[in-house]
C-alpha cells in the first residue's frame, strides 16, 4: 500500500437564519471585482506579487479571503499560460456573473457540528458582515463532513460560496492526508481503459492472460449534445452574437461535466467488483499533436474532455483504494491483440468493428483497444505479455427508456469476437451463449 493526500468537495445548500441572501450577493460581487481587477492588472504587465498586495489592501473582504480570491484568479491565468499552445483561450478580462467567495475554515467561514447531528455555518460575506444558518445536503456528504470533524487524519479545508440552480450553496473541501492506495505492482487483474467520443471500454485481464470481464459504457448523448452546441456557437459567431455564445458555452460545460461525473462513477463501480485491480489509461498528453482530420473534425476532437474523464475516474478510484497508471497509446486501436499475430495497420479497424487483415481476428474495436492497453502495461512493467488467443463472446445491449433491457445493436444478436486464427468459432454456439458478456449502456440522463 502507498499513501497519498486526497481531497473531496462536499456540496450543501444554505438555509439562512441570520443575515440575508443579499449579503452573500454583495460578497460575490466584491469577489467578482477582485477577479476582474486581477485580470486587468495582469494585462497591464504588473508583477503578480504586486497585484496581490495592492488588491488585498483595498478589498472589502477580510485579508485571508481576498488573498484566496486573487490566487484563484491568478490560477486561471496560469492555466491559460500552460495550455495556450493547445489553443486554450485567455480568461475574459471582465465577467459580469457572480464569482465565488473563497474562504479558509475558521477564518472566512466556520462550521459547527451540533449534538443532534445538524451542522450550522457562519460565513463572512464581506468585511464585518456575517451570514448564519444551517446546512442542508445529502446524507453521504454529511457523513463525510462529520468524519472530517472527528478523525485526526482528516481536515476541513477551503470552501466556496456560489449561487447555483437558484439557491446559495457552500462547497466545502475535506482532505484525508494519508489515504491508503494499493500498489500497482501487486495488482491483479489489470483493467485496460479505452476512452472514446461516445463510449468508454473496459477490459479486466489477469496476469495469465484470461479476460475476466469486459464492458462498454456508452454515452452517445454527450456526442450529440456537443455537436449541437458546436453548431450553435458557429452560427452565433457568424452573426456576431458573442454575449449569447458565452451562455451557450457555460451550458455545454455544465452538461458535459455532469455527464462525465455519472460515467466515471459507473466505471469505478464496475472496477470495484475485483479485489486488487489497477486501472490503466492511455497517456493522452500528446494526443492533440497527432490529430489531423481537417479543421472541423480537429476542433471537435480537441475539445473532447478525454483527460477530464480520466482524472475523475482516477480520483474516485483512489478513494476506493484503487491505483491507476498510464501507458503509451501507440497503435492500440490498430494492432491485433492476438499474441502470435500483432499485425498493425489502420485498415484493421472500421468504425466499431475490428477485423485483423492478416489472421482474421474480430472484435468490438473499442474493447479490443482496451485489451491492447493492458498488453502495453505488461510491456511497460517489463513483464511477459500473456498469450491471448480469443476473447469472450459478447452482445451489445442498449438500455431501453422504460428500464433495463433492449435488443441487440446493428452487429446482430451475437457480435462475434471469439475466433481462432483460422477465423472459425472458438467454441460451440450453445456453450458461448452461456458466457455472454453484455456491454451495458451508460447513457446519462
Amino acid at each position: 500500500m502507498q499513501s497519498s493526500e486526497l481531497t473531496h468537495t462536499l456540496s450543501f445548500s444554505l438555509n439562512i437564519t441570520t443575515g440575508s441572501a443579499d449579503d452573500l450577493q454583495n460578497g460575490c460581487r466584491e469577489a467578482r471585482r477582485i477577479r476582474n481587477e486581477t485580470n486587468r492588472l495582469d494585462r497591464q504587465g504588473w508583477k503578480w506579487s504586486d497585484i496581490k498586495s495592492v488588491i488585498v489592501d483595498n478589498a472589502n473582504h477580510i485579508k485571508n479571503t481576498s488573498q484566496l480570491i486573487v490566487d484563484k484568479a491568478l490560477g486561471e491565468i496560469e492555466t491559460y499560460l500552460d495550455n495556450k499552445d493547445d489553443g486554450w483561450g485567455r480568461p475574459y478580462p471582465y465577467i459580469d456573473r457572480m464569482y465565488p467567495i473563497v474562504m479558509n475554515h475558521e477564518e472566512g467561514y466556520r462550521l459547527f457540528l451540533e449534538d443532534d447531528g445538524t451542522v450550522r455555518f457562519r460565513v463572512t460575506a464581506t468585511r464585518g458582515t456575517h451570514v448564519k444558518g444551517e446546512l442542508r445536503g445529502s446524507p453521504d456528504h454529511f457523513d463525510r463532513l462529520r468524519i472530517a470533524f472527528n478523525d485526526e487524519e482528516w481536515r476541513v479545508g477551503t470552501a466556496e460560496v456560489v449561487h447555483k440552480h437558484d439557491e446559495w450553496r457552500l462547497h466545502v473541501t475535506v482532505t484525508h492526508e494519508q489515504h491508503r492506495v494499493a500498489t500497482k505492482a501487486d495488482a491483479d487483474p489489470i483493467v485496460g481503459v479505452d476512452v472514446n467520443e461516445d463510449c468508454i471500454a473496459l477490459v479486466a485481464m489477469d496476469r495469465k492472460g484470461a479476460v475476466r470481464d469486459s464492458v462498454v459504457l456508452e454515452y452517445p448523448s454527450v456526442k450529440e449534445q456537443r455537436h449541437e452546441f458546436f453548431t450553435k456557437r458557429k452560427r452565433m459567431q457568424k452573426a456576431g452574437q458573442t454575449a449569447f455564445e458565452t451562455v451557450v458555452q457555460a451550458e455545454e460545460r455544465n452538461y458535459v461535466h455532469d455527464c462525465l461525473h455519472k460515467v466515471s462513477r459507473r466505471v469505478v463501480e464496475w472496477v470495484s467488483q475485483f479485489s486488487d485491480p489497477v486501472i490503466v489509461f492511455e497517456d493522452l498528453k500528446d494526443m492533440r499533436n497527432s490529430i489531423d482530420y481537417g479543421t472541423r473534425m480537429n476542433r471537435r476532437l480537441h475539445s473532447i474532455p478525454f483527460a477530464a474523464l480520466q482524472e475523475m475516474v482516477s480520483y474516485k478510484a483512489a478513494w476506493n483504494g484503487i491505483p491507476s497508471d498510464e501507458v503509451d497509446p501507440k497503435y492500440t486501436s490498430q494492432r491485433c491483440p492476438r499474441t502470435e499475430c500483432q499485425h498493425t495497420e489502420r485498415a484493421n479497424r472500421h468504425k466499431k468493428r475490428f477485423k485483423c487483415n492478416q489472421c482474421g481476428f474480430q472484435d468490438h474495436a473499442d474493447r479490443k483497444a482496451a485489451v491492447c492497453v493492458v498488453q502495453n502495461w505488461f510491456d511497460k512493467q517489463d513483464e511477459n505479455v500473456p498469450s491471448l488467443e480469443t476473447l469472450p463472446r459478447m452482445v451489445k445491449v442498449r438500455r431501453a427508456a422504460s428500464g433495463a433491457g433492449g435488443g441487440p445493436d446493428s452487429h446482430g444478436a451475437g457480435f462475434a469476437s471469439g475466433v481462432d486464427r483460422h477465423g472459425t468459432s472458438a467454441r460451440p454456439e450453445v456453450e458461448a451463449r452461456e458466457e455472454l458478456k453484455p456491454i451495458a449502456s451508460a447513457v446519462p440522463e
